[in-house]
């Protein structure tokens, strides 16, 4: 397993994170469990969850319920020092106005909740899930500061923002004299690839560890879904999973065939050559495997070491 630091912080981690969005929504308990035995035994030590993710996903009204976490609390019990635990705050967690969003009154409840839930004393690492502006950014970075200082949260970052959001939120933080974000989490994968442009480059140059997460485009380049009509039972896709639906186009078949002749040569699964190209960009600290089968971690931490040399690049760079 390779391990780098976080950004320009000194957190170490592995460069493949387990994701746990399906713990409590497409899988129960017991097999979550399975899971985060098998990452903790390839070496992985770097575990992603957030408020939002259970079955409160998929209800009518999207709303979080916690599951993910209170199982992950469960699955870490006498060995949470062995992990860098993150998670994320922003969702809208009940019927009532102040159950969502940046708000101070929020951040604070919330994270005894989820405290209580991951059954720690601290997050690692504490991510803003989504950027938004309805509250004062000095408001938010305060807020998130005094939760270092109190020792519940170690480092904090977002999700989903872009280059100049992060820019602007460690410049107000930077003139405050508050904790900066060390971190962000970007969709990225070889289907979706336009963080190539800026966010990447900003990371590399202002010390920003990029975290990708949907490196297997949401299970579009595990290599199960051939058609718009090919839907394996149990697969995200028989259940009705609409952000996998998004990358269903001609086009990206065709991509994903030829994505797939290449890891054939390579020697390698279609889901290890897709993450290992995320885990070979510049920027990228980790790719987060969003596991639902032990398997699906063993693949990923076989490749965690692997490094692509120009000429493999090029051979992807050519594919459009």
């Amino acid at each position: 397993m390779k391990y780098t630091t976080l950004g320009k912080s000194g957190l170490i981690v592995s460069n493949i994170c387990l994701g746990t969005m399906a713990f409590g929504r497409w899988i129960d308990e017991q097999a979550s469990l399975r899971i985060v035995d098998e990452a903790l035994d390839c070496g992985i030590n770097f575990i992603d969850t957030a408020d939002l993710y259970g079955k409160g996903q998929d209800m009518p009204y999207i709303h979080g319920t916690g599951d993910s976490e209170r199982i992950l609390g469960k699955a870490l019990k006498g060995r949470r020092d062995k992990v860098v635990l993150a998670t994320k705050v922003g969702a809208t967690m009940g019927d009532y106005p102040n159950l969502r969003g940046y708000s101070r009154m929020h951040i604070m409840d919330e994270i005894d909740q989820q405290l209580l839930r991951l059954q720690t004393d601290h997050i690692d690492l504490y991510q803003l899930h989504s950027y938004h502006d309805t509250v004062p950014l000095e408001e938010t970075l305060r807020t998130l500061d005094d939760l270092v200082r109190a020792g519940k949260v170690r480092y904090i970052g977002c999700s989903n923002y872009m280059a100049w959001q992060i820019a602007k939120a460690n410049g107000v933080a930077d003139k405050m004299g508050l904790e900066q974000f060390v971190s962000v989490q970007p969709q990225y994968n070889l289907l979706s690839r336009d963080i190539e442009k800026e966010l990447l480059p900003f990371c590399v140059h202002e010390g920003v560890g990029a975290v990708a997460y949907s490196p297997l485009a949401r299970g579009m380049l595990s290599g199960k879904y051939t058609s718009p009509d090919d839907l394996p039972e149990g697969s995200r896709g028989a259940q009705g999973e609409e952000l996998l639906f998004g990358y269903f186009s001609d086009h990206n078949f065709e991509l994903v065939a030829q994505y797939r002749i290449l890891a054939q040569e390579c020697g390698v699964t279609l889901s290890q050559f897709a993450t290992a190209f995320v885990l070979n960009q510049p920027g990228i600290t980790s790719a987060i495997v969003g596991a639902s089968k032990p398997y699906h971690v063993t693949e990923a931490a076989q490749i965690s070491e692997w490094t692509w040399n120009d000429e493999l690049m090029e051979k992807v760079r050519s594919i459009r």
